[in-house]
């Protein structure tokens, strides 16, 4: 999602988003470590959303 669409978003929204992100992120790290991931991008694309994330929740305060 692009920043200004994220900026949209009001801020329970955008911490909704990043808790579920995380959960993500942490599932990708167990299938890559297991092996099972074959797409390895995915994991730095999450760590990006969420910094992309904090990053606007923190502008807003």
């Amino acid at each position: 999602m692009k920043a200004i669409e994220l900026r949209k978003k009001d801020k329970k929204e955008l911490e909704k988003i990043v808790f579920e992100l995380s959960k993500k992120l942490s599932d990708l790290r167990f299938k890559f470590s297991s092996n099972k991931l074959k797409n390895t991008k995915e994991i730095s694309n999450s760590k990006k959303e969420i910094a992309r994330i904090l990053t606007i929740l923190r502008e807003t305060k």
